[in-house]
C-alpha cells in the first residue's frame, strides 16, 4: 500500500461539511492530494478541531457553485427530513453532493490503480460481513483495506496495487451520494425498516440501498440474501445474481451448521466460534460468495471462516461471572438486529432501551419467552415496558446502564438465566455518543462486577 500522488487533485476544489471522523479524514486526504479544501461544521467545537489542524474553515454557502463538489457528512440530510441549508445552496448551484467513498474511487482510478471494490450493504450484518471478508482476503494473501461506514473513513484508506481489494461497508446515506463508483462485487444482505425519516418511506430506503448495484457490468458480481421478502424481490429484478441464505437452499447457504454450495461443503460453522446463529450463517454465506467472486481458493475461505475473531459490540463475550455470560451486542440498534441475538440464547436477562426506532419492539414478540427478565434503560424505556408487560414479560425500568448491569447479575442468579444480554434494539444517542461508547460502558461495568473477558 502506498500514498496517492501529491498533485492528483491539484485542479480541484472541495467543500467538506460535517467535520467528524469522516469529514476530517476527507480534509486531510484531499489536501494531501493537492486539492483546495475548505471545511465547515455548524458546531463550534468541530470547527475548532479543524482549525487546530490548520485547515481553512469557513461557510461555503456563498460561493458553493465554484467547488468541484460538496462532500457532505453522511449524517447530514440533503433531501429528507429537512435538507441542510448548504445542501440547498449546492442544488441551486448545480454543485454535486458526494460521499467520501466516491472520492476514494476517483482517487484510486486517477492514480492508475485497478484495485477492485467490494461493497456490502443491508439493514443488519454489514459490519460483520465486511470484517469477515477482509479477514478471508488477508488469510488468502490478498492485499486489502476495509472501511467506509465501518472503521476507518473511506478517504483514510491508502492506494492499493492492482491486485488489491477495497472492502467497503456502505450505508444508505452513503449510497445515495455516489456518482461513478462501481463495485466489482456488491452484496445486499437483507432489508427491514430503518432510517425511514431520511428516505421518506420504505420504497425510498430500498431505492437508496439498491444503488450498491448501480453501474455494474456483466463481469461484475451481485450477491443478495433471500431470507426476507424485500431482498428476494430485489434478487428477482437483477439480471445476474448469486443468492445466499443462512437457512434455506440457495447458491450458497447453510444447511444446519454446514455452509455449502452446489459443489458440497465449504465449512462447518460450528467450528467458527465468532459466528453464532442463523444471521451469522447468512453473513458467512455472503462473505464466502464475495470471496469466491474475487477468486479466493476454497480452502482459504474455509480457514478464514474458522479463524475469524469477531467484532466488538456484536455478540461479544465481555465477561463471565459464576458461569453467567455477559454478552455485548450494543450494535443492535433496531429490533431486527436484536432478534438475531435473542434467537441465539434460550434464557436471558435482557438489557434494552434508548431511542426506539419506528415500530418499537413489537416484532420481537416471538422471542419474549426467552427473556427471564428485561431491564430497561434510556429515553423510551416506558414505551418498551408497555409492550413487554402486555406480553407478560417480567420487566423493570432501571434508567441507566450501570444500574442495569449491577442488577442483572442478581436477576440471572435468581431466575436461572445463563446469559446477560445487552442488545438494546434502540439507538444510543440519548445517553451515549454512539453504540461503541454504550458497549464500552457495559464492558467496564461487567469488569467492575468481577467479570473478565
Amino acid at each position: 500500500m502506498t500514498g496517492f500522488p501529491k498533485d492528483l487533485f491539484a485542479d480541484r476544489r472541495y467543500a467538506v461539511v460535517g467535520l467528524g471522523r469522516a469529514g476530517l479524514a476527507a480534509m486531510r486526504a484531499l489536501t494531501d492530494m493537492g486539492a483546495t479544501v475548505i471545511g465547515w461544521d455548524d458546531a463550534p467545537f468541530a470547527r475548532d478541531t479543524a482549525l487546530r489542524e490548520d485547515f481553512l474553515v469557513q461557510d461555503p454557502t456563498a460561493d458553493i457553485g465554484d467547488f468541484t463538489a460538496l462532500i457532505l457528512s453522511p449524517g447530514i440530510a440533503h433531501l429528507l427530513p429537512v435538507p441542510h441549508r448548504i445542501a440547498v445552496a449546492a442544488f441551486a448551484a448545480r454543485c454535486p453532493i458526494l460521499t467520501d467513498a466516491e472520492l476514494l474511487y476517483q482517487a484510486v482510478r486517477a492514480s492508475g490503480s485497478q484495485a477492485r471494490f467490494a461493497g456490502i450493504t443491508g439493514t443488519n450484518g454489514k459490519s460483520t460481513t465486511t470484517s469477515l471478508l477482509a479477514h478471508i482476503l488477508a488469510v488468502a494473501g490478498v492485499p486489502n483495506q476495509a472501511g467506509a461506514n465501518l472503521g476507518p473513513a473511506a478517504l483514510s484508506l491508502g492506494r492499493l496495487p492492482n491486485d488489491g481489494v477495497y472492502v467497503l461497508e456502505m450505508s444508505s446515506y452513503m449510497l445515495e451520494r455516489l456518482a461513478t463508483l462501481r463495485f466489482d462485487v456488491a452484496c445486499m444482505l437483507n432489508l427491514s425498516p430503518d432510517h425511514i425519516d431520511r428516505h421518506g418511506d420504505m420504497a425510498g430506503y430500498v431505492a437508496a440501498k439498491q444503488q450498491i448495484f448501480a453501474r455494474q457490468q456483466e463481469t461484475d458480481s451481485a450477491i443478495v440474501g433471500i431470507d426476507d421478502a424485500l431482498s428476494t424481490a430485489l434478487a428477482d429484478r437483477l439480471p445476474r445474481v448469486t443468492r445466499i441464505s443462512g437457512w434455506q437452499p440457495a447458491d450458497i447457504w447453510c444447511d444446519g451448521a454446514v455452509l455449502r454450495d452446489a459443489a458440497g461443503e465449504i465449512a462447518d460453522l460450528s467450528q467458527a466460534q465468532a459466528l453464532p446463529g442463523a444471521h451469522n450463517a447468512q453473513n458467512a454465506a455472503a462473505a464466502t460468495a464475495m470471496a469466491v467472486a474475487l477468486g479466493v481458493a476454497r480452502d482459504r475461505i474455509t480457514s478464514g471462516l474458522r479463524s475469524f475473531p469477531g467484532l466488538a459490540h456484536r455478540q461479544e463475550l465481555v465477561g463471565t461471572i459464576d458461569g453467567i455470560r455477559f454478552v455485548n451486542d450494543s450494535k443492535a440498534t433496531n429490533a431486527d438486529a436484536t432478534a438475531r441475538a435473542l434467537s441465539c440464547y434460550d434464557r436471558v436477562v435482557w438489557i434494552a432501551g434508548g431511542i426506539a426506532k419506528a415500530g418499537g419492539i413489537e416484532a420481537l414478540a416471538p422471542y419474549f419467552p426467552r427473556v427471564a427478565e428485561a431491564l430497561l434503560i434510556g429515553r423510551d424505556a416506558e414505551d418498551l415496558a408497555k409492550t413487554l408487560s402486555v406480553r407478560g414479560v417480567p420487566t423493570r425500568i432501571v434508567h441507566r446502564l450501570d444500574a442495569a448491569v449491577s442488577e442483572s447479575l442478581a436477576s440471572a442468579r435468581r431466575l436461572d438465566a445463563s446469559v446477560v444480554l445487552l442488545s438494546p434494539a434502540c439507538a444510543s444517542f440519548d445517553q451515549f455518543s454512539g453504540f461503541e461508547e454504550r458497549g464500552a460502558v457495559f464492558a467496564s461495568c461487567v469488569r467492575a462486577l468481577g467479570g473478565g473477558a
